[in-house]
């Protein structure tokens, strides 16, 4: 499954370029170029879901989660 997200680049007053997303608080990304930006912010995204999924299933038996479907 594939999810996509809205990138917000803006240009960063020291040079280079800073991105956020909207739909995921605290995600965000910088580079020298958008396409670095961008790419450090997918993986500010990565990072925050799978914490976040980490978090959900945390204290979990094996026998509550095997049968999880799963959606990243």
């Amino acid at each position: 499954m594939k999810a996509e997200f809205t990138a917000i680049v803006l240009p960063a007053p020291e040079g280079g370029f800073w991105a956020y997303c909207a739909e995921i608080p605290g995600a965000n990304g910088q580079g020298e170029t958008v396409e670095e930006a961008k790419e450090n912010l997918r993986c500010a995204i990565e990072l925050i879901l799978k914490d976040r999924r980490e978090d959900a299933l945390r204290g979990l038996s094996d026998e509550a989660i095997q049968d999880k479907v799963l959606i990243v």
